[in-house]
């Protein structure tokens, strides 16, 4: 009886490994997805429901939730009220230094030109020098935030040496344009908007400074664990968006500049400045990951030492790539 009963439970938990639904949790009902301003390929995939499409056909429903930044978007995943985001290299260490549960899974851009200092023509700050005494925009635990504070440290200054302003992006575009503070650490498409059509001058950039500010896809570790085969659905997707906007530079300037009723022409130098990616996580985005989590422990930006590797996972998206990364 008790080798029945034995033989039973096996091919029952046996049954189980082979569910579609593979992993430990119950079958995915709906995917929370976390977006921010920023003119990435997950927003035409949500404009043109290329999302919606491929999860629908596993009876998935999609949830878009909207953010104005990086930092906010980890206290949805901690709340388990988020699945899968995209930011930048600076909330992903403070959200690993946090203990917030979650994987890198993808690269979703270089960053080179993706981060800048803005000030303001006629501002007379010609160098980083210059920003001494000055009060500067920025969002905190932000990309922004990062660079600012990495850029200070090239010119020899640091966080004491000027007045940060602690301002989300929409906050901070009046408080930059109305010239309550010096300079503003930001972003695309921000540095493309205020440089082209309010003459704004960025003092440094990723590219100036030879400073990476890397984009990751990320996951929440929960959903990971439970729905392996949606994760590599969602890559999957995205990677379709990315193909798209690279096949279609014109067609998704055009798509950008409606959805966001932004002019054409600062779509496509934002474009040109950040080149989307869905691609594993190289050793050399790792080191320079581990080099800003360091940087970050010694100006006290985080409280504790990290392993910036412990958060990478690039199983998926090899699988997802190798499966067909464009189909949906």
């Amino acid at each position: 009886m008790k080798k029945t009963i034995i033989l039973l439970f096996t091919a029952v938990l046996m049954s189980a490994g082979c569910s579609a639904n593979a992993g430990n949790g119950q079958p995915v009902k709906e995917i929370r997805i976390g977006i921010q301003q920023s003119l990435s390929p997950l927003l035409i995939a949500k404009e043109k429901g290329w999302f919606e499409e491929a999860f629908k056909k596993e009876g998935v429903k999609v949830k878009w939730v909207e953010f104005q930044s990086g930092p906010p978007q980890f206290e949805g995943l901690a709340a388990d009220k988020l699945d899968f985001s995209q930011v930048g290299n600076s909330p992903v260490i403070s959200g690993q230094a946090a203990g917030i549960d979650f994987k890198e899974i993808g690269l979703s851009q270089d960053g080179l030109k993706a981060n800048g200092i803005l000030v303001n023509k006629g501002s007379g700050i010609q160098s980083l020098k210059d920003l001494k005494g000055k009060k500067i925009a920025v969002a905190k635990g932000s990309s922004g935030f990062d660079f600012l504070y990495k850029a200070l440290d090239k010119a020899g200054l640091s966080a004491d040496d000027v007045t940060i302003i602690q301002l989300q992006p929409d906050e901070a575009v009046s408080a930059f344009e109305n010239k309550s503070v010096d300079a503003w650490s930001i972003w695309e498409p921000y540095l493309s908007i205020e440089t082209m059509q309010h003459g704004a001058k960025i003092l440094a950039n990723g590219e100036s400074t030879d400073l990476y500010s890397p984009g990751f896809t990320l996951v929440r570790t929960g959903f990971a664990e439970e729905h392996p085969e949606e994760v590599v659905r969602f890559l999957q997707v995205f990677n379709k968006a990315v193909t798209w906007q690279k096949e279609h530079k014109e067609e998704a300037a055009a798509l950008y500049a409606k959805i966001k009723n932004l002019d054409t022409s600062v779509v496509k130098n934002v474009l040109n400045n950040t080149e989307p990616l869905n691609e594993a996580i190289t050793d050399d985005i790792v080191k320079a990951q581990q080099d800003t989590a360091d940087f970050q422990f010694k100006t006290k930006a985080i409280n504790k030492k990290i392993d910036v590797k412990d958060v990478v996972d690039n199983s998926f998206i090899k699988k997802a790539l190798k499966t067909g990364g464009d189909k949906s």
